[in-house]
């Protein structure tokens, strides 16, 4: 027979087992809100840093370039960093449309790119820019030309879209990384943890 006591003792010994069960469930618990609480921390610290490194100009539409003296404002008094891409193009030409269409896509891809068009006959250079040359792009930075492609849909299959142009463009190394969007993708693979 064991005593009153024992019997005390061993229950005691039960409840307080049962209850450090509770306590490191809660902390366990706890544990898994404060790792989903310094994610989310980590999340907004990562794009206010990536915000604040991010200097420059934020664009993400397609400038339509009026005239020549506007072309080469827009090349000349840009800030050094900025990648400019001009689509010299023409109405009725192949690939030009969906060219343009491209660029939109991309623009709003590709914020820190300013991305412009500007038709071959307002250039004031419209006889440089004959129908068998467009559509042309060219890229600038700091001022200078850094590339130029000349009937540059003949790089691309009958049909192209954004997605052909983005890869022409990051196989001759002219647009940046997407950081964000990779930062956007860990975002949304978190959240849904």
């Amino acid at each position: 027979m064991s005593s009153p006591q024992s019997r005390d003792d061993k229950d005691s010994k039960e409840r307080f087992s049962r209850k450090m069960s509770i306590q490191e469930y809660e902390l366990i618990h706890r544990d898994k809100e404060d790792e989903n609480c310094l994610r989310k921390y980590r999340r907004q610290c990562m794009q206010d840093m990536h915000q604040k490194l991010s200097f420059g100009p934020r664009y993400g539409f397609v400038y339509e370039l009026e005239t020549g003296e506007q072309f080469l404002e827009t090349i000349e008094k840009e800030q050094k960093i900025t990648t400019i891409v001009v689509h010299i193009y023409e109405d009725g030409i192949k690939g030009c449309d969906t060219l343009n269409s491209s660029f939109t896509c991309l623009a709003a891809e590709y914020p820190i790119v300013k991305f412009c068009k500007i038709k071959a006959s307002n250039t004031g250079a419209g006889d440089r820019f004959s129908s068998d040359v467009l559509p042309t792009l060219l890229v600038y930075k700091g001022g200078e030309l850094i590339s130029n492609f000349i009937s540059v849909t003949e790089q691309f299959a009958e049909e192209f879209f954004a997605g052909d142009v983005e890869s022409f463009l990051n196989e001759y190394g002219l647009l940046p990384e997407r950081e964000i969007h990779a930062l956007d993708q860990t975002n949304m693979e978190e959240d849904t943890e």
